[in-house]
């Protein structure tokens, strides 16, 4: 099994996570466990998004640069990890805890 193969079963594996997807830089999903249509919604609305908080990062530092983002509503929390080639996108239940 790859690397990433692991990593993805080991993110899945996590108490309340309801989908991975991995988007690559052109803002289409290579990789989910969600179906198609949500991976794509996701991908095309979470990379703009993150594409702006990165702005907003360097605007007030042009020294730094944004590494992770985590957005909780009352239904998901979607945790986003940015690389140079793709986004890591994992969406999650967060009261699975409770």
């Amino acid at each position: 099994m790859s690397e990433v193969e692991e990593t993805l079963k080991r993110i899945n594996s996590h108490k309340g996570v309801q989908g991975i997807v991995i988007v690559n830089s052109e803002g289409i999903p290579i990789r989910s466990t969600l179906d198609g249509a949500e991976a794509t919604r996701y991908a095309a609305l979470i990379q703009t998004l993150t594409s702006k908080a990165r702005s907003a990062v360097r605007d007030l530092d042009p020294l730094n640069d944004l590494t992770f983002l985590r957005i909780r509503s009352k239904k998901h929390e979607i945790l986003v990890a940015p690389e140079k080639e793709f986004l890591l996108i994992v969406v999650q239940n967060p009261n699975a805890d409770q």
